[in-house]
């Protein structure tokens, strides 16, 4: 009879996670897993770590922690791992509702705050005289007020920015992502790579160049 093979257990780490302040990080809070039913429900209440007020509100929680914490329980169990070393827990706190104050003040000073860049851009352009020129070179007739292009025009802008950012209020216009929402990801990223070198350094303040 042939020997019984160990167990294994697959893991896949997630990228980033929100936990409450105060709760627990589990295991199948940062991982995927799949293994077997049994050994699933043996090493499922792990708990990583207890976050608290010291450690800030993000938390590095390293593929070689959750290995040990396995191992704890399991120790004869192989694990395969796939994807990202590391997952990054975000502790939150409980938001209160949004000022109504606040965010109409917001709203206003963005609202007057671009019309007035697009003024300025058009004054240094000189777009009126722009407008006024091309009446002329259409109609013969030179005109102060340029309604047949201005009207247009504004109307073009506004329909302009919709498709640019392929959003009308809380609709998509296609699955596509628009270049605001690239920037935002590129952003986000490059965020989350700066903070987990950060944490890695404070884990390891002689330093892993190679990480």
């Amino acid at each position: 009879m042939e020997p019984k093979l160990p167990a294994t257990l697959y893991i896949r780490l997630r990228k980033r996670i929100r936990i409450r302040r105060g709760d627990p990080i589990q295991l199948t809070d940062a991982a995927q897993l799949f293994s077997s039913a049994e050994v699933e429900e043996q090493i499922s209440g792990i708990v990583l770590s207890r976050p608290t007020e010291k450690e800030g509100n993000l938390l590095l929680i390293d593929m070689l922690l959750i290995v040990r914490k396995i191992k704890e329980v399991l120790p004869e169990l192989q694990i395969e791992h796939y994807g990202e070393p590391h997952v990054l827990a975000e502790i939150y706190t409980e938001q209160k509702p949004p000022n109504l104050f606040l965010f109409a003040l917001v709203w206003v000073l963005l609202f007057f705050g671009s019309a007035l860049a697009i003024m300025n851009f058009h004054v240094d352009v000189s777009m009126m005289e722009v407008h006024q020129r091309i009446v002329e070179l259409l109609t013969g007739k030179k005109v102060e007020h340029p309604y047949l292009l201005q009207i247009p025009y504004s109307i073009g802008i506004g329909i302009g920015m919709i498709i640019f950012f392929n959003h009308l209020f809380k609709r998509k216009l296609n699955e596509e992502p628009n270049p605001l929402e690239v920037e935002m990801f590129t952003y986000q990223e490059s965020i989350h790579q700066f903070i987990v070198t950060e944490e890695y350094r404070k884990m390891n303040p002689q330093g892993d160049e190679d990480r």
